[in-house]
């Protein structure tokens, strides 16, 4: 008996739409998982945004972010602190904000091998990605202040949850269905 033919989707976008939804609602959660800092809060929002990345692939991953920031910048309270519109990317935080899509793009090509060595390199990559957001960020940061207290409030209160969330996300990726981002 021949078999029946693979049924598609009833609409070839609906996938990437939900996956695109449902990465921007991961953004939104994360952004009000929220301890208060002055002037940058502690958020899960690398977390996600790595996370993003690494299974969306590159360009899904950095289109889900700027999704995401386009709505901050249109007015939805999406970030931490419900934030929102242009203050949101000209303030202190603005800096991480604009690293976030390079960070997911970036995500998108770390190994998938699913080894010892296949975990250990991601979780050097998350890592890296990290301090790449803590770079952009601190910098954007050190230009509104100063160098000092941008590597006072803006990037060593983050070192110990960046590792942290980089060892989380090669976790997360590691404990997916069939072992596959």
């Amino acid at each position: 008996m021949p078999k029946a033919p693979a049924r598609s989707p009833a609409h070839p976008l609906l996938r990437p739409v939900l996956i695109g939804l449902a990465g921007i609602a991961a953004l939104t959660v994360s952004s009000y998982v929220s301890l208060p800092m002055y002037p940058v809060p502690v958020t899960l929002q690398t977390l996600v945004v790595v996370l993003l990345g690494a299974v969306a692939g590159p360009r899904a991953g950095a289109a889900i972010v700027l999704a995401w920031l386009g709505l901050a910048m249109g007015g939805a309270p999406v970030l931490a602190g419900g934030k929102t519109g242009l203050a949101a990317f000209a303030g202190p935080t603005a800096g991480y904000l604009f690293a976030f899509p390079v960070a997911a793009f970036l995500a998108g090509f770390l190994p998938k091998a699913q080894s010892l060595e296949g975990h250990g390199i991601r979780f050097a990559g998350f890592l890296g990605l990290h301090a790449l957001i803590l770079v952009i960020g601190g910098g954007w940061l050190a230009m509104l202040t100063s160098p000092e207290v941008a590597l006072g409030s803006g990037v060593v209160p983050f070192l110990a949850g960046s590792l942290l969330k980089s060892a989380l996300a090669a976790a997360v990726i590691a404990a997916l269905p069939g072992g596959k981002a």
